[in-house]
């Protein structure tokens, strides 16, 4: 088939294709920038908290109304986690002062030498009185747990005691010592002289802070053992057996209650709703952009179609001769097909730069990660697809028309 005809008609209409042509490079630039923003805050949303099998863990708050003294809440702390240990499912229970993804927690500045002007990382710290390797199911992939003689017991009200090792996490210890083994490392938690310094003998693959920050922040992490006393919360984390986890929040409360002299507050939030509130945000701006991609496309659609049976309208007598004179059905219905694909070619075109154009506006003003280009190469498959499911229908029914019909109606 010839093109000049088409363009030549093309030409002496330009208001119609040029219309077209600029929906879909609108609707081009848009999808492929909505599509890359919902891929990266749903890679974002599935990032490994470091947790075995988060589904199976939750975290458990106890508050007493009764102020007890520094032995007194050590004992009571050891009841309550030999209560918990004592519910049929439970696998493993540890105190913590913190959750990962819980939104909110403790951060301290980490220095490798207490001479530095700056800190050399911000890590959340968690403070436990167990194994957070057991309960939590993280990977030590460097040296060894804690031990149960490493958890000193610190009144926090009156002493200034601290733990002398930790563990960290493989980015921490990367951020801190890069291309060396933190095993055996001194760290400070500050950098004045005063700044309490902890030996790293073990490195975790991953534990996510608290905030689980999207930048590198948000692995940098650090555990700490101490029996803590003083609030007047106390927390642990509950690792359940596989399909348990409902009914285990349930009866480790309930138990936690019955086996307390005094009233207690106690209050139970499994990972997954944790992780789920976290990224609320993420997925609520996903759906939206993925919504707004599908009416999108559906406008677009919608435009071929109502132009191209403008068209075939406009043309009915043009048809007819074409059929007169020997035109088949295929060469009609070719020949808007093509034209329907010029069309949306110079609007894939423009689009392909109006999308890197938007692109680098979102990368300039909100850090963004650049689009790739599989995004262009599909969104512009995409378009070609629809343009040529968009007119077959008028197509077809130009293809259809009699010659006679045409001439008559003309």
């Amino acid at each position: 088939m010839e093109f000049r005809p088409i363009l030549s008609a093309l030409l002496r209409n330009k208001t119609g294709p040029v219309l077209v042509a600029i929906q879909v490079a609108l609707s081009l630039a848009i999808l492929a920038n909505a599509l890359h923003i919902v891929q990266v805050r749903q890679a974002t949303a599935a990032r490994p908290s470091g947790l075995e099998r988060e589904s199976d863990v939750f975290a458990l708050q106890v508050r007493h109304l009764k102020a007890d003294s520094h032995n007194e809440q050590l004992a009571l702390h050891r009841r309550e986690a030999a209560t918990m240990r004592a519910v049929p499912g439970v696998l493993s229970v540890a105190s913590t002062t913190q959750m990962p993804l819980a939104q909110s927690g403790s951060y301290s500045g980490m220095a490798v030498s207490r001479k530095q002007v700056n800190d050399t990382a911000n890590a959340a710290v968690y403070v436990t009185a167990d194994s957070l390797v057991k309960t939590w199911g993280l990977h030590l992939i460097e040296g060894r747990d804690f031990r149960p003689d490493e958890a000193p017991e610190i009144d926090s009200n009156t002493s200034s005691d601290f733990p002398k090792v930790a563990i960290v996490t493989r980015a921490l210890a990367e951020k801190m010592w890069p291309g060396a083994s933190a095993i055996g490392k001194m760290t400070y938690f500050g950098t004045d002289a005063k700044a309490d310094e902890v030996q790293v003998i073990g490195v975790v693959e991953a534990l996510q802070s608290p905030a689980a920050q999207v930048n590198a922040d948000g692995g940098y992490s650090i555990m700490v053992p101490a029996h803590i006393t003083g609030p007047a919360d106390e927390s642990f984390t509950v690792r359940a057996e596989p399909g348990q986890l409902d009914r285990v929040m349930k009866e480790t409360e309930a138990a936690l209650r019955a086996a307390s002299p005094t009233s207690i507050i106690v209050r139970t939030r499994s990972m997954v709703e944790m992780r789920a509130n976290r990224y609320r945000a993420d997925n609520g701006l996903s759906w939206m952009l993925v919504t707004v991609s599908v009416l999108l496309l559906l406008i677009t659609a919608s435009g071929i179609v109502g132009m191209a049976s403008l068209w075939v309208t406009q043309r009915r007598k043009q048809i007819g001769v074409r059929r007169a004179l020997g035109a088949r059905r295929i060469d009609i219905l070719r020949y808007f097909i093509t034209e329907n694909i010029l069309i949306t070619s110079a609007g894939v075109t423009a689009g392909v730069l109006l999308a890197l154009a938007l692109n680098q506006l979102l990368v300039s003003k909100l850090e963004m990660a650049r689009l790739p280009a599989g995004y262009l190469l599909a969104g512009a498959g995409i378009f070609w697809a629809l343009g040529v499911a968009a007119v077959y229908g008028p197509a077809w029914r130009a293809a259809t028309i009699s010659p006679a019909m045409a001439t008559r109606s003309a």
